[in-house]
């Protein structure tokens, strides 16, 4: 597996970084970064933006750039890669035959991480077509988060919609949690404290419980009560059940475009 290879370090690349760190899975003396932000000393131990003649050590190649500049990101690199190197792409909606071609026939796969990785405690979508591709991916998610294997790569657009970008709806809604808070009275402080803390402690629960959401849901909210009059608002005409299904396929849609 090592020396892995990462084509960019920034917030998905660097959440991983950090991840494979706390939790031992690998060290910085297993990475190489090749980054034009990247730095020694922020990766020690690590080698960063070795010579190209270099990069042939590497057994896995980590692609994390955006998937906007990709192409661009790994032209000159894959003269110099070993022939039977494993491409792990996290570039959102770019094919994985396009992937394959762009580096010359080389096996890869396809993963969708979320940045909580960084704690070990992400969420990752692995999907590949060769049993060595989707082991590589394995090694390298499993450590920080919780996987699911895709039989068919066309999902990987609905796994990106449903859990890569999942954290950022959760972060608006307690962005907007805290405001409505603020806007019944409380300080913006005293909000922002309640909200984050039982969001979290929310979360926690259904992770530790095993319970589904839905029966949770029910063991907060007594007939008549105040938790019912607001999910009257979030769950009826226009709420959840509307606003989900148009954010996920909005998400799919672009996902789409990225790929080409």
């Amino acid at each position: 597996m090592t020396p892995i290879l990462l084509l960019g370090a920034g917030r998905m690349g660097g959440a991983l970084i950090e991840g494979w760190r706390k939790t031992g899975a690998f060290a910085l003396s297993d990475l190489i970064v090749r980054d034009p932000a990247a730095t020694a000393e922020a990766f020690p131990g690590a080698v960063v933006n070795p010579s190209l003649e270099a990069l042939s050590a590497a057994k896995v190649v980590l692609l994390a750039v955006k998937p906007q500049i990709w192409r661009e990101a790994v032209k000159d690199v894959v003269p110099h890669l070993a022939s039977d190197a494993i491409i792990v792409s996290i570039a959102a909606g770019v094919r994985a035959a396009d992937i394959s071609e762009a580096f010359g026939g080389r096996r890869v796969a396809r993963v969708m991480p979320t940045t909580a990785v960084a704690i070990g405690q992400g969420a990752a979508s692995l999907y590949a077509d060769t049993a060595e591709a989707l082991e590589a991916a394995k090694a390298l998610l499993a450590p920080v988060a919780a996987t699911v294997e895709l039989a068919d790569e066309q999902l990987m657009h609905a796994a990106t919609a449903v859990s890569g970008s999942a954290p950022a709806y959760l972060y608006a809604f307690i962005e907007a949690l805290e405001a409505a808070g603020a806007a019944q009275g409380l300080s913006p402080e005293d909000s922002a404290r309640l909200a984050r803390a039982t969001i979290a402690g929310a979360s926690a629960l259904l992770a530790a419980g095993g319970e589904e959401p839905a029966e949770l849901r029910k063991q907060v909210t007594s007939p008549g009560g105040t938790t019912a009059a607001a999910l009257s608002v979030l769950m009826g005409e226009g709420g959840f059940g509307d606003l989900l299904p148009r954010a996920l396929a909005a998400a799919v849609k672009r996902s789409e475009e990225l790929g080409g």
